[in-house]
């Protein structure tokens, strides 16, 4: 396995996404979600992502459960801010300071493990200044409960002021063929101050794949089913793209998902994607993306067929949670 710089943190040039493992893509398998972990690790790659939220706080136990005795092998990474009870309500995003403590240490519990490799602010906490948050985090790192600090979501300015307090190692955006808006503005940033950059749901939540062809191959507790880019009209258009992606990739010799992810790894070095799955099969797919070779030909059909802004729909019914 390829290895990347984030920062100064070395990790596998893709990453894996734990989310679905435990909630939002439909019912999980623990016994499979566990093997592609270890199959992950077998692999080479190291870089494992989860956040307190997800399940809620079940899929951070999975995690911990997975790693147990194979530690060394692993770059933990896990969030803290989407706040939400043990029924699944939530409750809002908070940056308190007492917070991020008080997160911080339920999360190494149900992770168990004594210190957290990759610690992101999961979204930003708008009626709390970025400087008071990142202050508790680099508290964190002080205790050596945390090794590196990363944001999520975060704009340009918050960005810059959180790196001005301890420095930002990572910062976790959505980002893909059809979610190009960090180019714009964050990652000049990003380059300015030397931050990595990994992109969540590269595979644009598993459209990219070219696998869902209907709103009915949702589950019923599937979250994308209230996606609007997964709606009516714009399910339609959007298909559009993933044809001319699937009819690209053909070309090629790999997989829509394996064109995608490459895409997104020709995009620099300091770019580590993160696509999520809870099958062994589907990772061993993504895993073949860091041996596709693209072109400099390659990479201007795709700006071609996938230029900014393509993609029909928003990406949350409500993007008020979003740093901008």
């Amino acid at each position: 396995m390829e290895h990347r710089t984030l920062g100064s943190l070395t990790v596998s040039a893709l990453g894996l996404g734990c989310m679905g493992m435990s909630e939002f893509y439909g019912k999980g398998d623990e016994q499979e979600s566990v093997a592609t972990i270890h199959a992950f690790l077998d692999a080479g790659g190291t870089l494992l992502d989860t956040a307190d939220m997800y399940g809620p706080f079940t899929n951070e136990k999975l995690v911990g459960g997975a790693i147990k005795g194979r530690r060394d092998d692993v770059v933990l990474a896990t969030k803290f801010g989407n706040e939400r009870r043990e029924d699944g309500s939530w409750v809002g995003i908070n940056g308190k300071p007492e917070y991020v403590r008080a997160a911080c240490d339920a999360s190494l519990q149900r992770l168990g493990v004594d210190h957290i490799d990759l610690y992101y602010q999961h979204r930003v906490d708008k009626t709390v200044p970025i400087e008071e948050t990142v202050g508790a985090m680099a508290e964190l790192v002080q205790a050596g409960k945390v090794k590196y600090l990363g944001l999520s979501e975060a704009s340009a300015d918050t960005i810059r002021r959180a790196h001005s307090v301890h420095p930002i190692t990572a910062l976790q955006t959505e980002y893909s063929l059809w979610e190009r808006e960090p180019e714009t503005k964050v990652f000049p940033v990003l380059a300015e101050l030397g931050i990595g950059f990994v992109p969540y749901s590269p595979l644009g939540r598993g459209f990219l794949t070219g696998q869902l062809r209907s709103e009915d191959d949702f589950a019923p507790d599937d979250f994308r089913r209230h996606s609007p880019r997964f709606q009516g009209e714009n399910f339609t258009r959007n298909l559009e793209l993933v044809d001319r992606v699937t009819e690209l990739a053909t070309a090629k010799g790999c997989t829509p998902a394996q064109l995608a992810l490459a895409w997104l790894l020709a995009q620099g070095e300091h770019i580590v994607p993160i696509p999520g799955t809870k099958k062994r099969d589907r990772l061993q797919e993504n895993l073949g993306a860091v041996d596709v070779e693209l072109t400099a030909e390659d990479l201007a059909r795709l700006e071609e067929l996938a230029p900014a802004g393509v993609a029909a729909g928003g990406r949350y019914p409500d993007m008020g949670s979003i740093d901008a």
